[in-house]
């Protein structure tokens, strides 16, 4: 398997840059012969010589107390300099800490030796340089079927990420790359427009503070994928388009959920779930992901802007995202990561086995229920609808709901148009939650929602 290969390779990254700080000592010398008597006087340029040195002189003498002062009452100020002075001083103390290995039961640790992993008995292991061995949470033939599948279809970039709701087992972490192989070494931890998936955001916001229920209609002009938000002002005369906040979910109408955004819920409730969502912030403490961030957007059509998804600021990591699909298919706990079961040392002894672990609650059961109503929408009747239905309109995975959102939009890192699927089935059972990202350039491959679907008939085909 290569999907994960290179991660565990660990990186050295230049990223402090020391600097010096370099003097010049100038000796200043007299020009007159000293005599026992007398000093000559300096004159011309020498004498203004001295009076710029005399003043600095006065200078310094009247802030000595002053500094000592400051050094009194305020040591904490120099023990800052102190430290960070210290800090700049010993690369290579700051080096041997970044060398140790990490605890074998650590994710990283984990994501260091996945390209090591073997299969045995339908479980994928690896085995650490201590000895230890490492069980994973890995489904292989979901994450082959993944990869292999974005391989085939010789994607530009596409990255998947798989988690169990109600313990955070992560369940597959694949990527592939037909353009760069070296993009795809960290897609799952490194950051992207999140598109229309942020208009999960605003719905939580707007049905935990009891705005709206999924049955609420919204007025709105303009088309329903316009992104200009000059145009979806409702006219006080009437004639204006009307939607439910459920089918818009489904649909991703934009000018609903810029309206929602600014005209219902509010820059400051916005912005507060935009926090309880984990964006701007470091979420999952000994994951080598990066912070997902949004924008401070101003109220108006930069609100409007943001809800609708089209914010290009507003960006996440597709490990974050799946999370946050599982937490709102556990009814609205998010669970802590992990890609191990169980580490069993060298002498047989199990250690760090997995403990399911809250890491904070996003929404109310309520709420999540509500969303789950909300984005069953995408998959019946939405942006989804073919991907999961054959040419005749029957579902291709008969019998299982599904819950989805997906997103679209252009980006610059890497250049193209990003094409998101996220969902969590069944929906009122969930025993899997899923994200994928699918990049495609000049030409399209494939949509993020068939490599849902793939993933989805592979997951309850046993």
């Amino acid at each position: 398997m290569q999907d994960l290969k290179h991660l565990s390779r660990k990186k050295h990254f230049s990223a402090f840059r020391f600097f010096g700080f370099y003097r010049s000592n100038r000796k200043i010398k007299d020009s007159g012969e000293r005599t026992v008597l007398r000093l000559p006087i300096p004159v011309g340029k020498r004498r203004e010589q001295l009076k710029h040195i005399l003043l600095f002189l006065a200078i310094v003498l009247a802030l000595t107390p002053i500094c000592a002062l400051v050094y009194q009452k305020s040591p904490h100020v120099v023990r800052t300099v102190t430290l960070w002075l210290h800090s700049h001083s010993t690369p290579d103390i700051k080096a041997a800490e970044a060398a140790k290995p990490p605890a074998s039961g650590s994710f990283e640790s984990a994501v260091r030796l996945f390209d090591t992993a073997v299969v045995n008995d339908g479980q994928l292991t690896a085995r650490s340089a201590g000895g230890d061995t490492l069980h994973y949470t890995i489904k292989d033939d979901l994450q082959k079927r993944v990869h292999d599948f974005m391989a085939q279809k010789q994607v530009p970039f596409g990255v998947f990420v798989a988690i169990e709701p109600s313990t955070g087992r992560i369940l597959a972490m694949t990527s592939y790359s037909a353009v760069d192989p070296q993009w795809a070494q960290s897609a799952f931890f490194d950051l992207y427009p999140m598109a229309s998936l942020f208009k999960i955001i605003i719905a939580s916001a707007a049905l935990e503070n009891k705005k709206i229920t999924p049955q609420t209609v919204v007025e709105f002009r303009g088309a329903p994928y316009s992104e200009n938000p000059r145009y979806w002002d409702i006219s006080p005369r009437g004639n204006n388009n009307r939607m439910d906040v459920g089918y818009a979910m489904g649909k991703s109408i934009n000018p609903v959920y810029g309206r929602v955004a600014n005209n219902i819920v509010g820059k400051a409730s916005v912005m507060e779930y935009v926090h309880k969502f984990g964006f701007n912030q470091a979420l999952f403490p000994g994951v080598p992901v990066k912070a997902s961030k949004t924008s401070d957007p101003q109220p108006g059509h930069a609100l409007m802007l943001m809800g609708a998804g089209l914010d290009h600021e507003v960006k996440i990591s597709p490990l974050h995202a799946a999370v946050i699909m599982g937490a709102i298919a556990n009814q609205g706990r998010m669970m802590v990561p992990t890609l191990t079961d169980k580490v069993v040392s060298a002498a047989g002894t199990e250690k760090d086995g997995h403990k399911p672990r809250e890491l904070r609650r996003l929404v109310s059961p309520e709420t999540a229920a509500s969303l789950t109503q909300m984005l069953s929408n995408t998959v019946t009747r939405g942006t989804s609808r073919r991907a999961f239905h054959d040419r005749q309109g029957r579902p291709m995975l008969a019998g299982i709901d599904i819950a989805a959102k997906t997103g679209s939009i252009d980006g610059i890192s890497p250049k193209g148009h990003y094409s998101w699927f996220a969902a969590y089935a069944p929906a009122h059972e969930p025993r899997i939650a899923l994200v994928a990202l699918v990049i495609n350039q000049d030409r399209w491959k494939i949509k993020s929602a068939q490599v849902g679907e793939q993933a989805l008939e592979e997951f309850f085909r046993h």
